[in-house]
């Protein structure tokens, strides 16, 4: 059974903090909010994490798996950004878009797209993600928390827990977030893709 806790959206309690990032360390899948809608996260390098979201959303191997990071230094290690894409991300994060480019070393090979090598990196803006991964002092591997067959993403952490009980190790509750999930734009090739369009406006990429 998952573990709940329900915690505060603006002034999160530093001891559920605390004990969400030891259990991601320990191994644990865990479902959080961000500031489009929940999402998945595990420890970066946690095989068998990778696994599990892939059998909860039934994705294959050339699904881009992000990396949440806590501000653009950060973001700046996993990913091979040139002067252009510096000023188009930069000007982009915190916010709700996922974007795209080719990954470093860092990086561990089964995140990776298997022909492109690339991997999904974002910055959030809510106040709950940042508190953890300011706890956790690296990313998130993370993926939306969209079931398979349904249109749209689940908003309420109660209803997590209730329909992923034996799936997870903790959902992690600061409200409603939203239903729409992050803008992705592929910044790997020599212009910018829309990959999906979501809670981000996409008019500087277009």
């Amino acid at each position: 059974m998952a573990r709940y806790y329900d915690v505060h959206p603006e002034n999160p309690q530093p001891r559920i903090i605390g004990q969400v990032a030891d259990l991601i360390r320990g191994g644990g899948l865990v479902a959080y909010p961000t500031d489009s809608c929940y999402a998945l996260g595990i420890q970066l390098g946690n095989q068998d994490g990778l696994d599990r979201i892939r059998q909860i959303r039934r994705l294959d191997d050339r699904h881009h798996f992000t990396l949440v990071c806590r501000d653009f230094a950060q973001l700046g290690q996993f990913v091979q950004i040139n002067n252009a894409v510096f000023r188009l991300v930069k000007a982009s994060t915190p916010g709700s878009y996922t974007f795209i480019l080719p990954a470093t070393k860092e990086v561990p090979r089964r995140m990776l797209h298997p022909k492109k090598r690339t991997v999904g990196v974002r910055v959030p803006r809510h106040t709950v993600t940042q508190a953890l991964l300011a706890e956790l002092g690296e990313p998130l591997v993370s993926s939306t928390l969209a079931l398979p067959g349904e249109d749209e993403p689940m908003t309420q952490g109660w209803e997590i827990k209730e329909r992923l009980d034996h799936q997870l190790d903790a959902v992690l509750d600061a409200g409603e977030c939203g239903k729409e999930p992050t803008t992705v734009i592929d910044l790997s090739g020599p212009e910018p893709e829309i990959l999906r369009r979501g809670a981000g406006d996409v008019s500087r990429f277009e």
